[in-house]
């Protein structure tokens, strides 16, 4: 999205959300496809993802433009086990593909105590803390990965392999919002990458190389032919690696590497594949799981760590839903003039 600027203003989620779900569909996206993207966008805008909020607006248009991804695609879903699923995409978005498999989730779930959903040949553009809070507030315990476009070179490389490969884990605690963390597993995502190319900041030494390999805190010459590193060195590598075999391999899905959208000029979806599994905590013969969740956060909290993951999250919600969220009004403008 282009870097507007000028006076604030404030908006509900609601119409946030029907705002941009009427840019999809101006662009090609089914209603109920658009009903889904929107509310993750707007969502994540709402609780200061700005990486995956407003900003991914004009990379999804232009993918979709591209014709790189169908805006349309109804999902198939495969039973192939009594806690197992798999998901095609029909190269169309992860989030409308995960939504319809939800329901047979949640049967499975019920029925065996566990279940895994593989979802393949899907782009997937968001945050995943959004795919997962709806689980762990029915009281379940869940974890996803995607995989996604190769810009991310292993130690001591000078090429991409992998992607940012996010992880999420969310889990129910008592008495309060759930546990969700998501991050990548490269020392930077590449919308934050991204957000600091167009702000003019460097980003810390370490979270990347320009194109000849060597060490660099420019995102420009990061992102112009260079590669982001993974955080922690080869232990980072190697969860990036755990995410390619579970996310990629074991779904169909496309490696990282693997995904090419030359024909496709304006492209910026990865199409990969994501895995999604989910326990009942109930199974394992402990009632009171949420409530031992929940003196463990204490303990952390005593033991010095002030802030836990989704807590800045959880407060920025908050004031969204009090206040409304915040816009420039140049923006607001360019996001209806896209709705026409």
């Amino acid at each position: 999205m282009a870097d507007h600027s000028g006076a604030l203003m404030r908006i509900s989620f609601q119409a946030l959300e029907q705002l941009l779900a009427a840019i999809f569909v101006r662009h090609g996206v089914s209603e109920a496809n658009a009903t889904i993207l929107a509310g993750n966008c707007a969502g994540c805008e709402r609780d200061g993802s700005l990486s995956h909020g407003l900003f991914r607006i004009p990379g999804y248009i232009s993918s979709l433009k591209s014709g790189w991804v169908d805006g349309k695609a109804v999902p198939d879903i495969e039973d192939v086990g009594a806690a197992f699923m798999r998901v095609d995409a029909r190269n169309g978005f992860a989030q409308p593909a995960l939504a319809a498999a939800m329901p047979h989730l949640v049967d499975k779930v019920v029925a065996s105590g566990v279940a895994v959903v593989a979802i393949r040949d899907s782009h997937h553009f968001s945050a995943l803390w959004p795919d997962l809070e709806p689980l762990a507030r029915s009281g379940l315990v869940a974890l996803t990965m995607v995989s996604g476009l190769a810009c991310v070179a292993p130690p001591g490389g000078r090429s991409a392999v992998f992607g940012t490969n996010p992880i999420a884990f969310a889990t129910p605690v008592a008495g309060a919002h759930p546990l969700i963390y998501d991050f990548a597993t490269s020392a930077m995502s590449n919308g934050d990458l991204r957000l600091a190319a167009r702000a003019g900041h460097d980003v810390p030494l370490g979270t990347g190389v320009n194109a000849s390999g060597e060490l660099t805190g420019d995102p420009k010459a990061i992102l112009a032919g260079g590669a982001l590193l993974p955080f922690g060195g080869h232990k980072g590598a190697a969860l990036s690696l755990m995410v390619e075999v579970l996310a990629s391999a074991l779904t169909g899905g496309q490696f990282s590497s693997e995904v090419d959208f030359s024909n496709h000029p304006g492209a910026e979806t990865p199409k990969t594949g994501q895995i999604v599994i989910v326990i009942d905590p109930a199974r394992g013969g402990n009632k009171l799981f949420a409530e031992r969740v929940a003196k463990l956060m204490g303990s952390v909290r005593d033991a010095g760590q002030p802030r836990l993951p989704s807590d800045r999250r959880y407060r920025t919600r908050e004031a969204s839903e009090r206040d409304g969220i915040s816009l420039q009004t140049d923006t607001y403008e360019y996001l209806v003039s896209l709705s026409h």
